[in-house]
């Protein structure tokens, strides 16, 4: 392998050995705590514009593989491991995850001490930084990275959202084979593409729902003109604020039709009944975070990958806090009753991660059922 270097724009600078496609790449570094999942998570569109670094030590061991496309392809430009495995050993496994990143032209860092670049971006926050195989200096790195813009007011759904509006029928794949029985459906619902993850829809199909995707940028008079049951807002990457036309649409469709939203979806729908959001020190990204429901009491442990969260106190009078993280006290969830709208900023879907929210697409089917 050859070998590769990464840099921060606050002059940290870690070498290693260059994997995945050859070249240089400028994005966000940001961390995961998850321990499996990895293609998964490469193919969050939640992640474009990102470097991802995986904390789990271990990357690559089970290989990639068709099924395990959340997406189309990769969204993250980068991959920061420790140890990569280069041989998979997987009875699903297609592709080695070295080949899948050269395929798909994602360039990777192996090699570096993850532990602490994790603990420096958790104490200095997740920032620019630059991912090169390319032989240039250490210096010149740092001020690429110095110079590359930051997440804060950038748009960066409507470069990977649908262009046009598609019908969705897919349901979970059955991996082992198993037939199942057809899949009724009782509900019409719209689905805001904000860079979705294709799990979030097979969930939606398995309750029920037959599914229609529109761009972001879709007015609300033109969702309304399908008459859905319901409207699903989708996960998506960066910052809230910066979706063109996304606030205005929601808020149109409030107290009109039952509303749901995930992550990117779950900040739209804050603002749009006037809440504010903010840039996160380092987000959440991962398969373990504690999230604890105010109404029930109950702790449910959740996959997550965000770095905005909604201001608390910019809701009050305007919804009701119904979820909250247990590390750090952020808002994870919101009700809306008058407008007939709710959202969580956590993935209910997981893939990857725990399963202990999916009765939220249940939630949302009795809302249309209303």
């Amino acid at each position: 392998m050859r070998g590769a270097t990464l840099a921060l724009a606050d002059g940290m600078v870690f070498e290693g050995r260059s994997f995945g496609a050859p070249g240089e790449r400028v994005g966000e570094v940001v961390f995961n705590t998850s321990m499996f999942g990895y293609q998964e998570i490469l193919t969050d569109p939640s992640y474009v514009g990102q470097i991802v670094t995986m904390a789990a030590p271990e990357m690559g061991n089970v290989g990639t593989n068709a099924l395990d496309q959340e997406s189309a392809r990769p969204h993250a430009v980068g991959m920061v491991v420790r140890s990569l495995s280069e041989t998979p050993s997987n009875w699903r496994a297609e592709q080695s995850l070295d080949g899948y990143l050269q395929a798909a032209g994602v360039v990777g860092i192996a090699g570096l001490d993850t532990r602490r670049l994790v603990r420096h971006l958790r104490t200095h926050g997740a920032q620019m930084g630059v991912v090169s195989s390319e032989g240039h200096s250490a210096a010149a790195l740092v001020e690429r990275a110095q110079k590359a813009p930051g997440m804060e007011g950038r748009d960066l759904v409507s470069g990977i959202s649908a262009s046009a509006p598609y019908e969705f029928s897919e349901g979970m794949p059955e991996i082992f084979g198993t037939e199942r029985p057809p899949l009724g459906r009782r509900f019409d619902v719209v689905a805001y593409d904000f860079g979705l993850k294709r799990a979030m829809l097979q969930l939606l199909v398995e309750a029920g729902c037959r599914v229609t995707v529109v761009p972001a940028t879709t007015p609300a008079v033109e969702v309304l003109a399908r008459k859905p049951h319901g409207v699903f807002l989708t996960n998506g990457p960066g910052d809230p604020a910066a979706v063109p036309g996304a606030e205005a649409a929601v808020s149109a469709l409030l107290g009109r039709v039952p509303v749901f939203g995930i992550c990117l979806g779950h900040q739209i729908l804050a603002r749009a009944v006037g809440g504010r959001t903010y840039k996160m020190k380092f987000g959440h990204r991962g398969a373990n975070q504690p999230v604890k429901d105010l109404l029930t009491g109950r702790v449910e442990i959740t996959a997550q990958n965000h770095g905005f969260a909604v201001d608390p106190d910019s809701l009050k009078g305007r919804a009701v806090v119904t979820h909250l993280n247990l590390n750090d006290g952020t808002v994870e969830g919101l009700d809306v009753p008058d407008g007939r709208a709710f959202s969580v900023q956590y993935h209910p879907e997981s893939s990857p991660g725990p399963h202990d929210a999916r009765h939220l697409f249940a939630r949302f089917t009795r809302a249309m059922a209303r």
